[in-house]
């Protein structure tokens, strides 16, 4: 009984440290943020969405500037030309030429309410995009910290269950050379076994689960995940700032990457309501043109000729059987949906912001809570096995004490896990989740803590 119980406490002791175990080759999260940008298949596909998105701002600048185009044309030809010559009889000729013609042609928009709705809608749909992109780099953030922690944790309930079945391999040992010797009971060896065999079985089922979290975060930043930094054995709770939920509430409104992009998209539609509405106002464009003939016709093939013409033109749209009311209606139907939209959006964004604040809040004293029941666990496990060497416990209470410890130390890795990714989501949802938050946040990970 007695190397029992050294070993019972070794035991407790290797599963707190290996629940900080780290390597010198650990993947620590900053490295694990740069690879994630450049190998990220989603970010990467969001990166060049923006890239496109960029574009429509130009596409509609376009519209406002000089439309410049040049044509050339060569053929050769060959006429037959009948006339009556000076007796009165036709005579057929056959002349045979090159026609050659070219010519610049410049427009330059003046007055043009279609043109200038094209240039808004287009400056509107490229931030729409830029804030679509924002909101694509705080969701690259929370999908990696949220993998590398479920790395990290998949990490721990191995390490757990590891020295837990350790233990009852270790416990099962002594109860056989308790029994052989007449001191133990065969009760004591079949709960021992029953535990064991229970650990074996949640050891597979942990492996498989580290698997797949190493798997997650591989896919995540573009390579294979070997080790990686756990939590400091020193880990605090800072102040959370700002402290008040309408401080929170009030950056949401404004920052918040969904409700700016769906903002700019009202905008957009706007501009397309007043590019509708332009299929009935007058168009006054500048014009010049630069043309050079050479035996265009074949009454001028032996001539030359060379056009220069400049002035303005407007154009008066009539009637275009319905087709401009019609899109005029559509297009402000589409702006009230967006309205509609950003209400609905508003109102899930301060949802999920209220949630994450009530969150973070209760966290912390969950976080108290398992601190202090680790340590009592721990002083439970040792008063307890003193209790059985004195006879006043028997081994199903140590079983049962050694289990409820490693029940709260797991409970607690996963309570610290989730504050800190609570407390990413609280400012993607506000708006202000930076690479500086991740940067703050591997400060509390190390290799070898």
């Amino acid at each position: 009984m007695r190397i029992f119980v050294k070993r019972l406490a070794i035991a407790v002791a290797t599963t707190s440290c290996m629940l900080q175990s780290g390597s010198a080759l650990a993947i620590g999260l900053l490295k694990a943020y740069e690879a994630a940008l450049q190998n990220d298949p989603i970010y990467r596909s969001a990166g060049h969405e923006n890239e496109a998105g960029n574009e429509y701002a130009a596409i509609g600048r376009s519209s406002l500037l000089p439309n410049v185009s040049a044509n050339y044309s060569t053929s050769k030809n060959r006429t037959d030309i009948t006339q009556p010559n000076f007796f009165g009889v036709p005579v057929t000729t056959q002349p045979a030429y090159t026609s050659k013609s070219g010519s610049v042609n410049l427009r330059q928009p003046i007055y043009s309410p279609e043109a200038l709705a094209r240039y808004h809608q287009g400056v509107a749909q490229t931030a729409y995009s830029a804030a679509q992109f924002s909101g694509q780099e705080h969701d690259l953030v929370l999908r990696l910290v949220g993998a590398y922690f479920d790395a990290l944790f998949a990490d721990d309930q191995l390490a757990l269950v590891s020295a837990q079945r350790d233990t009852f391999a270790e416990q099962k040992r002594v109860n056989d050379r308790m029994f052989s010797k007449g001191e133990g009971t065969k009760t004591d060896m079949l709960e021992t076994q029953a535990k064991l065999d229970l650990a074996e079985a949640q050891w597979i089922e942990a492996q498989d689960n580290r698997i797949a979290a190493r798997g997650a975060l591989s896919s995540i930043v573009g390579s294979e995940v070997l080790t990686l930094d756990a939590m400091s054995s020193n880990f605090s709770i800072g102040s959370m700032q700002p402290i008040s939920y309408e401080e929170w509430k009030a950056l949401a409104l404004v920052r918040n990457a969904e409700l700016s992009a769906q903002r700019y998209a009202i905008q957009a539609a706007e501009q397309e309501v007043y590019k509708s509405r332009a299929g009935h106002q007058p168009r006054l464009d500048f014009v010049a043109a630069y043309s050079k003939n050479d035996a265009e016709t074949i009454s001028t093939y032996k001539q030359n000729s060379i056009a220069r013409s400049m002035g303005i033109q407007l154009n008066m749209p009539l009637y275009s059987g319905g087709y401009v009311n019609a899109t005029y209606r559509q297009a402000v139907a589409n702006r009230e949906r967006a309205k509609s939209d950003l209400e609905t959006k508003t109102s899930k964004v301060l949802l999920e912001l209220r949630k994450q604040y009530n969150f973070l809040l209760s966290s912390v004293g969950r976080i108290d809570a398992l601190v202090k029941a680790v340590d009592s666990g721990r002083l439970l496990v040792t008063a307890t096995t003193q209790s059985v060497k004195g006879g006043v416990r028997i081994n199903l209470d140590v079983l049962n004490a050694q289990q409820q410890l490693y029940s709260v130390q797991r409970d607690l890795a996963q309570a610290r896990y989730s504050y800190l990714l609570g407390y990413l989501r609280l400012r993607a949802t506000a708006g202000t989740l930076s690479a500086e938050d991740v940067n703050r946040l591997a400060g509390y990970f190390s290799a070898g803590s």
